[in-house]
């Protein structure tokens, strides 16, 4: 049995790709809109882990206004730090990410997440 989730925005282009492209395979992932329901900063730093990255930067928007007024691209920014702002703002939060057991991929470009499937 598949454990599948994707952490989604249907207003974001790749991520309703990214979707379309789950369901067009005959999978039905569980849909989790982050907008609607931010993610804690425990639930965050379980998908870096998924993800395998170590740098929060990675499956963030650094083009996002909220990264930018709020200086995060200093490098003295603390991981945690990132990590909370990612809690408080989810919109810095790279879309889609599409869990499936204990993988984790962006869907950018959308085909990315076909290898943890």
């Amino acid at each position: 049995m598949q454990n599948l989730t994707i952490y989604h925005n249907p207003r974001c282009s790749k991520s309703r790709q990214t979707l379309e492209l789950l369901t067009e395979k005959g999978l039905k992932p569980e849909i989790i809109e982050y907008l609607k329901t931010p993610l804690s900063v425990t639930q965050i730093e379980e998908l870096m882990a998924l993800l395998k990255i170590d740098d929060p930067r990675k499956m963030m928007r650094l083009k996002e206004k909220d990264y930018t007024e709020n200086n995060l691209g200093d490098e003295n920014v603390t991981v945690s730090q990132l990590i909370t702002a990612m809690a408080t703002y989810p919109k810095l939060i790279e879309r889609p990410i599409v869990v499936n057991n204990k993988q984790a991929k962006i869907g950018r470009p959308p085909e990315s997440v076909l290898d943890i499937l």
